[in-house]
């Protein structure tokens, strides 16, 4: 495969080769296929390393050229209506967002998610935070994730209004952002006049949350690496480990990428000067003929899970120091 090959079939993949997203419908199968996508193109300012995703705004445009980032899509008209599509894949709970690259939203698939939920998400997602030095919440994220548990769904002006006193816009930003960021509460609506509304993750998508719960961070990232592979069609490993180095550190990525090679779901494929991997293309064992000889039939092989063997058993980032 050569490198321009390779473009290519990322552009058809990622709704970038004049096949846009238009309706709903669209925008279902686009998530479904990609598995996890960025809203926005990130600006260079932000990025804390490269990130090698497709988005949301260029799935809409049909192209890649001349995208806007968060800061200029107040003032580009497809960043409206595919905004409108996002919030609808929401409110239908067919995609979750994440907040882990700055202003840009992560949209991730709801058969995804689980397997985010398993790598950051709280593990005690319904008691209330603990407060403590030691805490990673701030006094005022512990407040507001009291008033939307007990109180449902509430936008940021009502929150401001149940929480009293004279809280700042960009205090109140911080806490939600601190809550959203592990997964204690999400967006559920958006409108531009009443803002985002939030709730509880836990009553939001109850099945999702207690799928992710029961998920090991070396399964959970086993599973999203492969629809890396697959989104991306190849890619470098510092590639896979620089996007989800945003999650957990580096070496439990490599730890997933090598576990995965010993059990050869992935291999190394040339692309133009480059290796990159790729999911391992596994060949269809023909059905036996009717009435065959039993000795001569196939016995079918279906290889263990690498984390349900052993095998690449990173720790929990959460349980070490």
């Amino acid at each position: 495969m050569t490198e321009q090959e390779l473009h290519q079939l990322r552009r058809e993949k990622w709704r970038l080769a004049a096949n846009p997203v238009r309706t709903i419908e669209d925008a279902r199968e686009f998530i479904q296929s990609a598995g996890f996508c960025l809203m926005y193109p990130l600006p260079r300012q932000e990025r804390r390393v490269a990130v090698l995703a497709p988005t949301f705004i260029g799935a809409y445009a049909g192209e890649d050229a001349k995208l806007p980032t968060w800061q200029q899509a107040f003032a580009d008209p497809r960043a409206q209506a595919a905004t409108e599509l996002m919030v609808r894949l929401l409110r239908e709970k067919s995609a979750f967002e994440m907040n882990w690259f700055g202003e840009t939203n992560f949209l991730v698939s709801a058969q995804l998610f689980p397997y985010f939920y398993g790598l950051v998400g709280d593990r005690n997602p319904k008691q209330q935070v603990a407060p403590g030095k030691r805490s990673e919440y701030s006094p005022l994220a512990r407040d507001a994730f009291e008033a939307i548990r007990d109180k449902g769904r509430l936008t940021k002006k009502q929150l401001s209004q149940v929480l009293g006193g004279d809280l700042s816009a960009a205090a109140l930003d911080r806490a939600l952002g601190e809550l959203w960021s592990r997964l204690r509460i999400t967006r559920v609506e958006y409108t531009p006049d009443g803002g985002a509304a939030w709730d509880a993750l836990y009553r939001w998508a109850p099945e999702l949350v207690r799928e992710g719960l029961n998920l090991s961070v070396p399964e959970s990232l086993s599973v999203l690496i492969a629809q890396f592979l697959e989104t991306t069609i190849a890619a470098e490993q510092t590639e896979i480990e620089d996007l989800f180095s945003y999650f957990v550190p580096k070496t439990h990525v490599r730890d997933a990428v090598n576990a995965m090679l010993s059990a050869r779901e992935f291999s190394f494929i040339p692309v133009g000067k480059k290796t990159m991997l790729h999911i391992t293309q596994r060949k269809e064992t023909p059905l036996p003929r009717r009435n065959a000889p039993v000795a001569n039939r196939p016995i079918s092989r279906r290889r263990a899970h690498p984390s349900k063997t052993g095998q690449g058993g990173a720790p929990d980032p959460r349980k070490l120091g």
